[in-house]
């Protein structure tokens, strides 16, 4: 029988969203105040989500130190207190709530193989939040679901 293992992680950063394939009126009219010229922050919750089997030895699906160090090498360290936009994977990419789940979720799948990961999910606001990728048979048991926008201030 699959496990579940999750833990939640904060860290702060800012952002501007901002394509530059579109018009400075098109920008404004998609992101308004968040495509402030000088950007805003935000105070993200980081929920990652590890499944596996329960190891008969330890009682753990995922070491909880070895994870928390991963973590914090590949997310905390790179991105808390950074503004997103001068990372080089969002050179081509808006820093939204969905684009920065995507490139956390990428980063702790090729560095963490201990576990599973099953989900990630940002907390962007308390009314904004997005989880990728969203599992069937984890949504199902959990009854999870993406809500908001995820990329409005």
């Amino acid at each position: 029988m699959k496990a579940y293992f999750g833990r939640r992680y904060t860290l702060s950063a800012s952002h501007r969203l901002h394509s530059e394939n579109l018009s400075e009126i098109e920008n404004q009219a998609i992101y308004g105040k968040c495509n402030n010229p000088y950007g805003h922050g935000h105070n993200y919750i980081v929920e990652v989500v590890m499944g596996g089997q329960v190891d008969p030895e330890t009682g753990m699906v995922s070491d909880l130190v070895e994870l928390d160090a991963c973590v914090r090498k590949e997310i905390l360290d790179r991105f808390d207190h950074t503004n997103l936009n001068t990372h080089a994977c969002f050179q081509n990419l808006v820093p939204t709530t969905e684009n920065f789940n995507i490139v956390i979720h990428d980063l702790l799948r090729t560095a963490f193989m201990k576990a599973e990961l099953s989900v990630v999910r940002v907390e962007e606001t308390s009314n904004n939040s997005f989880e990728y990728p969203v599992a069937n048979s984890f949504e199902r048991s959990r009854g999870a679901h993406s809500r908001g926008k995820g990329s409005a201030a």
